[in-house]
Parts: structure tokens; C-alpha cells; sequence
């Protein structure tokens, strides 16, 4: 068998080679590198594919937050609510513009932020709740929404692990992961479900005048050419990557659908082993499974991954340090303990490989290998 990877991504592109490679050496003649066509109709597909919804290319996904929160006129010391349990770009962007991270716990089942704190965090100085859809399926969005409307917030989707995910309303309308809150915003990052060979990202909102301003905030706050009216940033998604992404959008379901294939046979497989937890699908949000990750019971996780290393089975650990143990944004009030689920979960998470390249003989040996272990 040959070597197991976390993500296959060249398995994945030999088996679109042809029309990746036609996308691209298009682009390459035409020389329109910068705001080519492929561009405008990338995102035009990616709106018709998310409800309609207003589409902005920009750079990557953590400009994208970050022109999310310009266009909405945050100021320095406006305080914005986020879960601690995610990846740094989350915070960074929050604290690059002079804001206040206020950190929420996260729910011990799904991992996305816990929804009956939020309220007793907001202040008069909050002024955003920045939901991260961990993992691969939606926060609660339906309790946040109404928190928000309540209070006057805005809300800013962080989908970058979930585009492509459906969350049911209590009315049972449907709407896709990045067009709930004012702007959604995701990342094309090659190893993300739609994955661009090199940096990009997207901005969603339903808001067809906001969306205008977020094109500006992305173009050097320019309206016209040379005319500045407002502090914009440089952030551009290249043709190139609009052209790689377009092809691989055609497959993003089916991609979905793989992913899934391979999580439903962990979760089959690894149902009765003792130390192992699969992962909780909330009844309100389908799954497209960025990532399989398990909770580890009674055994040192850190043990175990080097086990699964030691037999061939890479995995990773997402995320080993909480955000409020990190240097950069460590506070004296942010003691051992003050976020127990997500210092709970630091220890004992563990993602398995899971991409669309994978097969059953692959998986029937990394679940072998997971039931031998022994602590």
C-alpha cells in the first residue's frame, strides 16, 4: 500500500489534470494575470452555487476577515466575540485593527462557539460576533442571529472549513454556511475542500450595497480609477487561481460527498472502540467534513498520535495550543481554566487523514492499526 497523506492533492488534480491544465494554459496565453474573465466567472459560480449570494475574490482568507471588519467600520477598542477554539487568523485580524478579542468557549460536542455565553459578554463596546463554523459544519446560527438582532451586531461567517454546508432553521428554511450573518468570509487554501493551487479567498454577503463597499475596501478603497474615498487594502485573487477554482468547483459536490463516504466508514469502524469518540453531526447543520476529528478517552493522546506515526498513519492535531495560552494573546485574567472545554479539547482532539483521494483498503488499515493500540 502505498503512503497514506492527510490530503492527496496530487492524487486529486491527476484525476482533473486535463482540464486544470487547459484552464491554465489558457490564462497563460491570454496574459490577463491580474482581474482576468476567469475571475468574474469563478465568482459568479461560486454565487450560484451559495444561494445567490454576492460574491468578492480577494487574497486569501485571512484578508478576508480582515476587509470584513474595515468595510463594516470597525474601530480601534470595538470588542468582537469569537470562540477560542480556532485557528489564530480568527484573532489576528481582530487584533492587527486595534480591536478587543473577547473569547468564547466552545461546545464540547460540535466545537463551535457556545451559544448561551455569548450574552454575557457583550458590552457596550461589542460590536461584532465572529462565528467559526469549525471542522466542517455550521455553528448554531439561528441563536446567534437572534442574540445579534437583539443587540445590534453584526455577524462575520468564518467558513473556511465548511462552504458548502447547509443549517437548517427551527422553520425548516436552509441556507448555506457564509450567507447567514452580514459577510461570510473563507479561504482557498490548497488543502481546504475547494482548494486553489497556491492562496486565495472569497467574501459572501446578501447585501448587494455592502458588497459594493467590500469591492472597494479590497481595491485600495478605490471607487474609480486613482480615486480613493475610503482606507482600502491590495487584495486580489489572481486568474490563474480563479481559473484552477472554477474547474474544481464542478466537483465540489462530489468532493463533499467522498468526504463524507470516509467519515461514515470511521464512524462505522471506530464505533466501539473504547478510547476512541467520533465526531457529533448536529441535527441543524449538514457535514462536508474538512476534517475527521476524534475525541481521545482515557489514554495520552500525544502517546497515541506517535503510535499512529510509528504504523504509517499521519494525523494532526487542530489546535494544540488555545488561543488564550498563546503569547501573542495571553491576558492576566486568562488563568488555567478559564476556557475548560477548549483546554479539554487541546489535549485530546485528533484529526485522522480524510481527502477525496482515499480508499477502502487505506481506511481498513488505519482503523485496524487505531483497534490494536494499547496505552
Amino acid at each position: 500500500m502505498a503512503e497514506i497523506k492527510m490530503v492527496d492533492l496530487k492524487g486529486q488534480y491527476l484525476r482533473i489534470k486535463n482540464e486544470i491544465d487547459a484552464a491554465i494554459q489558457e490564462v497563460l496565453l491570454s496574459t490577463a494575470f491580474i482581474q482576468g474573465p476567469q475571475v468574474k466567472s469563478f465568482a459568479q459560480a461560486l454565487s450560484k452555487d451559495n444561494q445567490g449570494v454576492h460574491v468578492i475574490p480577494c487574497a486569501n482568507g485571512t484578508d478576508a476577515l480582515q476587509i470584513a471588519m474595515m468595510t463594516l467600520g470597525l474601530k480601534p477598542g470595538d470588542e468582537v466575540i469569537l470562540p477560542v477554539h480556532t485557528y489564530v487568523a480568527t484573532a489576528e485580524v481582530i487584533a492587527l485593527l486595534g480591536l478587543v478579542p473577547v473569547f468564547i468557549d466552545v461546545n464540547p460536542n460540535t466545537f463551535n462557539i457556545e451559544v448561551n455565553q455569548i450574552e454575557s459578554k457583550i458590552t457596550p463596546l461589542t460590536k461584532a460576533i465572529v462565528p467559526v463554523h469549525l471542522y466542517g459544519q455550521c455553528a448554531d446560527m439561528e441563536p446567534i442571529m437572534k442574540i445579534a438582532q437583539m443587540n445590534n451586531l453584526f455577524v462575520i461567517e468564518d467558513l473556511a472549513q465548511a462552504l458548502g454546508a447547509d443549517y437548517t432553521f427551527s422553520d425548516g428554511s436552509v441556507k448555506r454556511a457564509g450567507t447567514i450573518g452580514d459577510i461570510g468570509c473563507t479561504s482557498f487554501f490548497p488543502s481546504k475542500n475547494l482548494g486553489c493551487y497556491g492562496d486565495g479567498g472569497a467574501i459572501f454577503t446578501n447585501d448587494a450595497e455592502l458588497a459594493k463597499k467590500i469591492q472597494i475596501t479590497a481595491n485600495h478603497g478605490q471607487t474609480v480609477k486613482y480615486q480613493h474615498d475610503s482606507i482600502g487594502v491590495n487584495s486580489r485573487l489572481d486568474t490563474l487561481q480563479a481559473a484552477i477554482l472554477q474547474v474544481k468547483l464542478k466537483y465540489l459536490a462530489e468532493y463533499t460527498r467522498k468526504r463524507n463516504e470516509v467519515a461514515d466508514f470511521y464512524d462505522k469502524h471506530l464505533a466501539n472502540v473504547s478510547f476512541v469518540q467520533t465526531p457529533f453531526r448536529a441535527v441543524n447543520s449538514s457535514h462536508v467534513f474538512h476534517q475527521y476529528t476524534i475525541k481521545t478517552k482515557g489514554i495520552d493522546r500525544d502517546k497515541f498520535k506517535k503510535y499512529l506515526e510509528e504504523n504509517g498513519v499521519p494525523s494532526m492535531i487542530y489546535y494544540p495550543i488555545p488561543l488564550h495560552f498563546q503569547k501573542a494573546y495571553s491576558r492576566k485574567q486568562f488563568g488555567e481554566g478559564s476556557f475548560p472545554v477548549t483546554e479539554k479539547l487541546s489535549k485530546t482532539v485528533l484529526s485522522l487523514p480524510i481527502h477525496t483521494e482515499m480508499t477502502n483498503d487505506e481506511l481498513s488499515y488505519i482503523c485496524d492499526v487505531i483497534k490494536k493500540y494499547h496505552a
